[in-house]
C-alpha cells in the first residue's frame, strides 16, 4: 500500500494550523473529572454532530462558514463544551476523508481545517473518532477501504483483523494528529467508534490487542509531535455488554484507555420512549452500571444516546416539548449519577439537530456545574443509598466524604402528553445522604427547567455521616448541590 501520509502532504491546502490557545484537556489528577492543563475543571457538556447535518452544512466547500460561526458562538452561549465529530461521516458519497484509500482529499482537509478554527475562536473542543462505522458497514460497497474499490480491506468483517486495514487506521489517525493534534480544540479520540464482534469476524479477543496496537501507536506518535497526548477513550454500544460481558474488562479497563464511554441504549426505554420518567431511570442505572466496572478515578460518559428506534425504524419524531423534557432528564439522570457531563445525544430528529430547549437545557447544567468542584470529587454512585421520605419521587446521586449531587424527579404523575403534569400540587421530601464527613455543608437547590438556584440552606450530618437535607418543595423536579464549607 503506497504512503498515505507522503500523498496527503502533497495535496495539502496551505494555512495549516498551528497550535491552538486553548489549554489541553486531560483527565484529573485523582478524580473521574477533567482539568484542562492550566488546572481548571472543564465538563463535557455537548452532542454528536455530523460534517453532512444541518448545522454544519455550510463547512462543506466553504459554502457558508458565517453560518457555522454563528452557530458555534450561540452553542458557546449555551454552555456547550464538546463535539462529537466523526473525521469521516459516509452517508453519501461525497464526505470521505480518503478517496482513494491513502489519498486525503483537500477539500475535506479543508472542512476540517476551518472547524478546528472555528472552534478555537470559541473556545468550543471536539471528540474525534476516526470512521462512521455505521455508514460505514451498511454502505460498505462503495467505502473507499473496500478492497474491490482499491482499498485495503476484503470484507467488513476483518475491519479490526486485517493487517493492511490496521496500518489504514494508524495512518489516517498520523495524519489527523499532525494536521490538528497539536490544538486545543482536540479534547480527546474515541479510537473506534461502537467497536463490535461483528468487525472481528464475530469475536471480542481481539478488543484487547486492537486498542493497544492503535492506541499506543497514536500515543507515540503525539507525544514525537506535540511532546504529549490526547486523552483516549473507545466506545461501545451499550445492549453489547449484556450479549458479551467479557468486553467490559476492555471498555472501563483497558490500561491504554484514559476514560470510558458507551452507548445508552435502551430497547424497552431508551430507543422508544413512551414517557420521560423511565428513560431517565434507565440512565441512572446504566451509569451506576458502568462505575461498578471502573477503576474509581476514571471518568465515565455517555457519548451516544437518543430515540433511535423511534426515529430510524419507526420514521417517527418526538413532539418538541416531550423531547425537551426527556432530553433533560437523562442528562440530569447521568451527571447525578456519577457521569461526567449530560452524556451526548444523537439528535433523532427532522431536521437533525437540537432544538433550543434541549439548548437551554445545557446551559442550565453548564451553569449547575459551577457549583461542586470536579477535580476534588471523588464521587461513588449513591442512586441506592439515599433514602426518600415519599415514592412519589425517583431519586439519583452520588458523592464523596466533601460533596455530592443529588437530582430528584417526580415520578408519580403523568400529563396526557405523558410528560411530568407542570400543574400539580408540590411535593416535599426529606431526602438523606451517606457517606459524609463532619462539618458543615452549603446546599444549594437549583430549578433544572429554569436554570438557577431556588433556595440555599445549611445542613450538618450526624455522627454516622448521614446528611438529612429538608428540600423545598417542587412540582417536577429539583437538583441540589452539597458542598462541605
Amino acid at each position: 500500500m503506497r504512503n498515505p501520509l507522503s500523498k496527503a502532504r502533497a495535496a495539502e491546502p496551505s494555512g495549516q494550523l498551528s497550535a491552538s490557545v486553548l489549554p489541553w484537556v486531560q483527565v484529573a489528577p485523582g478524580a473521574p473529572y477533567f482539568v484542562t492543563d492550566q488546572g481548571q475543571s472543564w465538563t463535557p457538556i455537548g452532542q454528536n454532530d455530523a460534517v453532512t447535518w444541518p448545522d454544519f452544512a455550510g463547512l462543506f466547500r466553504h459554502r457558508d462558514l458565517a453560518a457555522v460561526d454563528r452557530h458555534l458562538a450561540w452553542l458557546a452561549a449555551q454552555g456547550v463544551t464538546c463535539l462529537r465529530f466523526m473525521l469521516e461521516y459516509c452517508q453519501t458519497e461525497n464526505r470521505y476523508l480518503e478517496r482513494p484509500a491513502g489519498h486525503f482529499q483537500p477539500n475535506m482537509v479543508r472542512l476540517w481545517d476551518n472547524l478546528f478554527a472555528l472552534c478555537a475562536k470559541h473556545g468550543l473542543r471536539l471528540l474525534l473518532t476516526p470512521y462512521d462505522t455505521f455508514w460505514m458497514w451498511r454502505r460498505w460497497a462503495h467505502h473507499p477501504y473496500n478492497q474491490g474499490r482499491g482499498g485495503p480491506c476484503r470484507r467488513r468483517s476483518q475491519w479490526l483483523l486485517c493487517p493492511a486495514t490496521r496500518q489504514a487506521i494508524k495512518n489516517r489517525l498520523s495524519f489527523a494528529t499532525e494536521r490538528w493534534g497539536g490544538s486545543g480544540v482536540l479534547f480527546a479520540w474515541d479510537l473506534w467508534n461502537e467497536i463490535h464482534p461483528a468487525h472481528a469476524g464475530n469475536d471480542t479477543a481481539v478488543f484487547a490487542e486492537f486498542i493497544h496496537d492503535i492506541g499506543t501507536h497514536l500515543r507515540r506518535e503525539e507525544v514525537r509531535l506535540h511532546g504529549r497526548s490526547h486523552p483516549q477513550t473507545v466506545s461501545l454500544f451499550g445492549p453489547v455488554l449484556g450479549q458479551h460481558p467479557g468486553v467490559s474488562e476492555v471498555i472501563f479497563r483497558h490500561p491504554q484507555l484514559d476514560f470510558a464511554s458507551t452507548h445508552f441504549y435502551d430497547k424497552a426505554t431508551i430507543d422508544n420512549p413512551r414517557d420521560t420518567v423511565t428513560p431517565a431511570v434507565c440512565t441512572g442505572r446504566l451509569v451506576r452500571e458502568a462505575l461498578t466496572h471502573l477503576d474509581s478515578k476514571r471518568p465515565f460518559f455517555d457519548s451516544e444516546h437518543g430515540p433511535i428506534h423511534l426515529f430510524k425504524d419507526r420514521k417517527r419524531t418526538l413532539p418538541e416539548p416531550f423531547d425537551d423534557e426527556y432530553f433533560r432528564h437523562m442528562q440530569w439522570a447521568h451527571l447525578a449519577s456519577g457521569g461526567a457531563g449530560g452524556g451526548m445525544r444523537w439528535p433523532n430528529r427532522h431536521p437533525h439537530v437540537l432544538t433550543h430547549g434541549m439548548r437551554a437545557a445545557q446551559r442550565s447544567l453548564a451553569d449547575f456545574t459551577a457549583l461542586i468542584n470536579w477535580p476534588e470529587f471523588r464521587r461513588r454512585n449513591l442512586n441506592a443509598e439515599i433514602v426518600l421520605s415519599t415514592s412519589a419521587v425517583a431519586g439519583f446521586a452520588c458523592g464523596d466524604k466533601a460533596q455530592a449531587v443529588v437530582w430528584l424527579l417526580r415520578q408519580d404523575r403523568r400529563d396526557r402528553q405523558r410528560l411530568v403534569p407542570k400543574n400539580a400540587p408540590a411535593v416535599a421530601v426529606q431526602v438523606r445522604v451517606p457517606g459524609l464527613g463532619p462539618g458543615h455543608y452549603h446546599v444549594t437547590c437549583w430549578d433544572t427547567r429554569e436554570g438557577q438556584a431556588v433556595g440555599q440552606f445549611t445542613a450538618t450530618p450526624d455522627a454516622a455521616g448521614w446528611l438529612q437535607l429538608p428540600v423545598p418543595p417542587f412540582v417536577t423536579d429539583i437538583a441540589l448541590a452539597v458542598t462541605r464549607i
